[in-house]
C-alpha cells in the first residue's frame, strides 16, 4: 500500500470524510442505502471494501443521474454516487487537496479553500478600473460531460504521482451512470455531484490558467465560468480567437462559440453579478436575474394558500434573504431590497389577514394594533379581497417593526448591518 493510499484509508480521514458526508446530507444512489442507514452497512462491509481497494479490485456503483431544471430554462444532469462513494471520494479529496494547491492559479477562485466567488468579482473589478475593459467571456460547452480520460488521468498523474490513487480515480471516471433504470457507460466527463469532480475540474482547467499567465492576460476563474479582461476590441477578438483554438487543440475540449463572445462589461453576467459604472468607477451588483430568482423564491415562500405555521415560514423566509444576501453582500443593492422588502411585507400582512379568518378577529386584531375603529371596519369591509384589503391603511398597521418583532427579517436592515 502507498503512503498516499494509506493516508487515504487511514481512520481519522475516513472518519472525517464520513462526517462530512453526514453534515452534506443528500439522498442515497443506486443501491439503495441512504444516510440513515450508513452507519449500518460500514460495520459489516468496511474491512471488505479497503482490503478490495488496496487491491485494486474495487468497483464504484454507477452515479443516479437526476436532473435539475435551471431558472432560465433547460436542465442540468447531477449525477448522485452512493453514501459509500461519497464517503471514499471525500477521503481522497481531503488528502489529494494539499497536494494539488501548490500547482493552481492565484487567479482560480472555484472549489478551492478559502477562496469565493466574491474574490473573482473584486479581482475582475480591479482589471476593469485599471482600464482592460473589453471582456473576453469563454463558454465551455457541457465541460463537466466532456472531460477527456485520458488527459485527465495524465495532469492527475503529473501531480498525484502514486499510482494506487490513480487507478482509484479513474475507476470512479469509468463508473458509468444510471438513467432511468439503465446502465450508461462514462467515457468522457467527470459528473456534476461527485466530491472528485471539482478538484478534477481545477486540475484539467489548470492548464488554461497556465497558458492565460504565460500570455500576461488578465483573467479570474471560477470552476470553468472563465473571463478575460483586455484593452482594446481588435486585442479582445484577437484572445478569443487564439484561446479558443487552444482549448480545443490543447485540452480536447469544446469551445460554445454560440456564446462565447467579446463583450462590455455592462452586458456581462459573471457568477451572479452584473457591473456598472458609477461615479468614473467600475462597481458590481446583483444581476437582474439573480434578483428576480430571489423575487421568485419569496413568492413561493409567502403563498397564502401553503400552509405552514408562521414561525416556520418566517424561519425559511430568513434562511433565504441571509444567504442571498450574504452571497452578493459586495454589490449595491439596496435600491432593489428596498423593492422587495416592501413587496414581502405587503404579502406577509395578507398571510396574516387570511390567518385572522373570521371578520371579528380580523377587526379585533387590527384595533390590537391601534387602529381606530372605523379604519379597522373599513378592512374588514374588503373580506377576502386580498389584493384590496392589502392597499388599506389599517392592515398596512402590520408594520416592519411589528413583522421583525414576529422574527422576520428586513432585507435592507441585514444588508446594512
Amino acid at each position: 500500500m502507498s503512503r498516499l493510499m494509506e493516508k487515504i484509508l487511514s481512520r481519522e480521514n475516513m472518519t472525517q470524510a464520513y462526517k462530512k458526508v453526514k453534515a452534506n446530507k443528500g439522498a442515497g444512489g443506486v443501491d439503495g442505502i441512504s444516510l440513515e442507514e450508513i452507519d449500518v452497512y460500514l460495520k459489516e462491509n468496511w474491512a471488505s471494501i479497503k482490503e478490495r481497494i488496496l487491491e485494486r479490485k474495487y468497483e464504484p456503483q454507477p452515479v443516479l443521474r437526476v436532473e435539475i431544471p435551471k431558472p432560465q430554462g433547460g436542465v442540468r444532469k447531477l449525477g448522485i454516487p452512493t453514501v459509500v462513494d461519497r464517503i471514499i471520494e471525500q477521503a481522497i479529496v481531503q488528502v489529494i487537496t494539499p497536494k494539488v494547491e501548490p500547482y493552481f492559479s492565484e487567479y482560480s477562485y472555484g472549489f478551492r479553500p478559502g477562496r469565493r466567488a466574491q474574490q473573482a468579482i473584486i479581482k475582475l473589478l480591479e482589471y476593469l478600473n485599471d482600464g482592460y475593459t473589453y471582456i473576453v467571456d469563454i463558454d465551455l460547452e457541457k465541460f463537466f460531460d466532456t472531460v477527456p480520460h485520458d488527459k485527465l488521468m495524465t495532469l492527475v498523474g503529473r501531480i498525484i504521482k502514486d499510482p494506487d490513487t490513480e487507478s482509484l480515480i479513474s475507476k470512479y471516471l469509468k463508473a458509468g451512470v444510471m438513467v432511468r433504470g439503465n446502465y450508461e457507460p462514462t467515457t468522457l466527463g467527470t459528473p456534476q455531484g461527485g466530491n472528485l469532480s471539482p478538484i478534477l475540474s481545477n486540475i484539467m482547467l489548470n492548464e488554461l490558467d497556465k497558458e492565460l499567465e504565460a500570455r500576461g492576460l488578465h483573467y479570474v476563474r471560477y470552476a470553468d465560468d472563465c473571463v478575460i479582461s483586455v484593452g482594446s476590441s481588435a486585442a479582445a477578438n484577437r484572445v478569443m480567437h487564439t484561446v479558443t483554438k487552444w482549448i480545443e487543440r490543447k485540452l480536447g475540449l469544446k469551445v460554445n462559440m454560440m456564446k462565447t463572445k467579446v463583450t462590455k462589461p455592462t452586458k456581462l453576467k459573471y457568477l451572479g453579478f452584473g457591473l456598472v459604472k458609477m461615479g468614473g468607477k467600475w462597481e458590481a451588483r446583483p444581476h437582474q436575474d439573480s434578483v428576480k430568482n430571489l423575487e421568485r423564491k419569496l413568492k413561493k415562500l409567502t403563498k397564502r394558500s401553503w400552509s405552514i405555521s408562521m414561525d416556520e415560514r418566517i424561519r425559511r423566509l430568513n434562511w433565504v434573504i441571509r444567504g442571498w444576501i450574504n452571497y452578493f453582500r459586495i454589490g449595491m443593492m439596496k435600491r432593489n431590497l428596498m423593492r422587495i422588502d416592501g413587496r414581502l411585507r405587503t404579502r406577509m400582512r395578507v398571510i396574516i389577514w387570511k390567518q385572522w379568518k373570521t371578520s371579528k378577529k380580523r377587526f379585533w386584531g387590527l384595533r390590537k394594533l391601534g387602529v381606530p375603529e372605523w379604519m379597522a371596519k373599513q378592512s374588514v369591509g374588503f373580506e377576502n379581497h386580498y389584493q384590496a384589503v392589502a392597499k388599506t391603511v389599517g392592515l398596512r398597521k402590520i408594520s416592519k417593526e411589528i413583522l421583525a418583532k414576529r422574527g422576520l427579517l428586513s432585507c435592507v436592515d441585514y444588508y446594512l448591518s
